[in-house]
């Protein structure tokens, strides 16, 4: 089974009732039929409606009345509300399962982050999930030259003393590496995993290449290996208060 990762629910459930709880499970109040209509993956409010009504005939969604409104939240009491619990956790469980195998790499990423439709939740069941890798400085690859700008001057230099030096070895093994996530992502998910591999020394320059790529991930990813502490204690400096 590939996972829609707009909507992991389908994996479990082609019923509205999977959306519906994911929606209710991490909200604290009472939500009315078109605030879960609007939330949820799937499904017309008229959908919407008809599951709730099922769930509370079941007694896993409790409904009340405020004021005029009628209301709908998850019965935390029910034998069953842990299922819906996990069922809204499955999007940040992929995550953690990625932070999880990458944290154990002998060789690790300067920066690791999904984006993408995976990111977003916007895909289907024939999307790839997305990752950036960016490896340490590698045997033989060029240091791009500086630029003028005082955050790439920072940059470059926190790079260079917080990097470790790595052999012929460890780019085998960073290989190795690689291919063993995308075995495991697709063992997790059933969905095929896309890497772009770039070298630390491209990241750091990443705004002046101002490629689309760079861009997306600014504004998208879901960070599972956070920049190099020094270099992001560069951007900080760079800062006006």
């Amino acid at each position: 089974m590939i996972v829609d990762l707009s909507d992991p629910t389908r994996a479990v459930t082609p019923t509205l009732d999977g959306p519906i709880l994911a929606v209710l499970a991490p909200s604290g109040r009472g939500m009315t039929v078109g605030e879960v209509a609007a939330r949820t993956a799937r499904g017309s409010e008229i959908g919407v409606r008809r599951s709730l009504a099922r769930l509370v005939e079941q007694g896993i969604v409790r409904t009340t009345e405020l004021g005029r409104t009628r209301v709908y939240e998850l019965n935390r009491d029910h034998l069953a509300a842990p299922i819906a619990v996990l069922l809204s956790d499955l999007r940040p469980e992929l995550w953690r399962r990625f932070r999880e195998a990458i944290v154990k790499w002998r060789v690790r990423p300067v920066y690791a982050g999904v984006f993408g439709s995976a990111a977003r939740g916007d895909g289907g069941t024939v999307s790839d999930i997305d990752v950036l890798l960016v490896h340490p400085p590698f045997p033989g690859e060029e240091r791009p030259k500086r630029g003028s700008g005082l955050l790439e001057t920072l940059e470059s230099m926190a790079l260079g003393m917080a990097m470790p030096l790595t052999a012929e070895a460890d780019v085998d093994h960073w290989h190795e590496q690689v291919d063993e996530l995308h075995a495991l992502v697709q063992r997790w998910t059933g969905n095929m995993l896309q890497v772009v591999d770039v070298s630390a020394y491209e990241w750091a320059h990443r705004k002046r290449a101002a490629t689309t790529l760079f861009e997306e991930i600014a504004r998208d990813a879901v960070v599972l290996v956070e920049p190099l502490p020094m270099a992001a204690a560069a951007r900080r400096s760079t800062r006006t208060p």
